[in-house]
């Protein structure tokens, strides 16, 4: 495939997002596997539980990130600087309302939260731990969304690059000195991460701040920019609430498949958010060049943009179906799994592996139609493809964690459906500030 223009505009976005996406599940995958190496099976899947949890609380959250991308970069392609920077100084105060919030709310429900995935007492117990240790890291958690979303509507990804791959660093220091040094147990993973991320958000703020001043940007709160971003973000919410359902209905069945095959799936879960993740990179550069094509009202460039995003999906899923196959064999010894574990893990890897280029068309797609802000078309893309996933996850339920996987794969089919659908059409061709 040669190298053109077009495919060094994404390179230049997508590679640095990358890293960065990257980064992200490598926070808990560090988690597992210095949980895995100091504390064993047990506290492994309290770990699963309780990132689920904390996963599905960031991810109804990432309109911080997407809608701010859309917007900012909209409104650059526009050339509109100013209420570009508007828009992110308001993204970031919706940022710290809202963790704020989650801390008030989720800490004294973390027990019956935890008890809703159906985990042992051993497990429960873990897991509360984690969950309200790292609740405190929410605000920065969901800064550092709202600042990543800030930057690559500006098309600068690669700052978030170096803010992602020094909390990483932070994070696996502070898991190993808390765990394995001091002894702190599960809790001190969730310190380490908690510290992590709210450095991190720190350094975001930093960079914002210093924006917005050569700008000449107020940083005060505006209301009525808070609330049009909380606003403009609904439909993403609804799109974000049916991937985490299809999420915690897989994570609830393999609870209660047993504590190995919990385990299994658990890992298995972070290896794939690892992989979508870097899929998502290019994604990230779709939502980019998207907004900013659209807002100066180039839809030429834009539907080229996605032609050859698609064939970029395509061909990073296919390089990933071969990473995965070929360092499936060391996988279990590096979350130092028990045999039990290692056997679920080998065998849920194979539908893993297998599906990576449907998720790279569809998360293409995806990132496309978010930069496009066609949001509401997504919400509704969502609920279809929710109501075809649960059926065959329930078949699942009685045939271990491979089928359940399996009927992971029938949801992604069912997103390419959908957003290919979409994507063939005009109506998200919609240009202007």
């Amino acid at each position: 495939m040669p190298i053109t223009t077009q495919d060094r505009e994404i390179l230049r976005l997508a590679v640095p997002a990358f890293g960065a996406l990257v980064a992200e599940p490598l926070f808990l995958l560090t988690d597992y596997a210095i949980v895995g190496h100091g504390l064993g099976t047990t506290a492994v899947g309290a770990l699963g539980v309780a990132g689920a949890v904390l996963a599905t609380l960031v991810n109804l959250c990432v309109f911080l990130a997407y809608g701010t991308t859309a917007s900012v970069a909209r409104q650059t392609g526009a050339g509109n600087h100013d209420r570009a920077m508007r828009s992110g100084v308001d993204g970031i105060w919706l940022a710290l309302a809202i963790g704020a919030a989650l801390i008030a709310v989720c800490w004294p429900l973390a027990p019956v939260v935890v008890d809703l995935f159906g985990a042992s007492p051993d497990q429960a117990a873990q897991a509360v731990t984690y969950l309200r240790i790292s609740l405190l890291g929410a605000p920065g958690m969901l800064v550092v969304l709202a600042g990543t979303g800030v930057l690559r509507g500006l098309q600068d990804t690669a700052t978030p690059l170096l803010v992602a791959v020094g909390s990483f660093a932070l994070n696996a220091a502070l898991n190993a000195w808390f765990v394995l040094g001091l002894g702190w147990g599960i809790a001190g993973s969730a310190w380490g991460t908690v510290l992590a991320q709210t450095l991190g958000a720190a350094v975001y703020v930093g960079v914002v701040v210093r924006a917005a001043a050569r700008l000449r940007t107020p940083l005060r709160p505006d209301p009525a920019g808070v609330k049009q971003a909380s606003t403009a973000g609904f439909a993403l919410l609804i799109r974000t609430v049916c991937l985490r359902i299809v999420l915690l209905v897989a994570i609830t069945i393999a609870t209660r498949m047993g504590q190995a095959e919990l385990a299994a799936y658990a890992i298995a879960t972070q290896i794939w958010t690892m992989l979508a993740f870097t899929l998502d990179a290019i994604a990230i550069a779709g939502q980019a060049i998207t907004g900013r094509a659209l807002g100066a009202g180039d839809t030429v460039a834009a539907r080229a943009a996605t032609r050859r995003m698609v064939v970029w999906g395509v061909w990073s899923g296919a390089v990933l179906t071969l990473v995965v196959l070929a360092v499936r064999p060391l996988l279990p010894g590096l979350f130092d799994a028990d045999p039990q574990v290692t056997e679920q893990l080998l065998a849920v890897l194979w539908p893993v592996a297998l599906f990576q280029p449907i998720c790279g068309v569809v998360f293409v797609l995806d990132g496309v139609l978010i930069g496009a802000g066609d949001q509401r078309y997504l919400a509704w893309a969502g609920v279809w493809t929710t109501l075809a996933y649960l059926p065959a996850a329930f078949l699942a339920a009685d045939h271990g964690i491979v089928a359940l996987w399996c009927a992971l794969g029938v949801w992604m089919i069912a997103r390419l459906i959908t957003l290919g659908r979409r994507a063939t059409g005009t109506a998200w061709l919609v240009t202007g500030a």
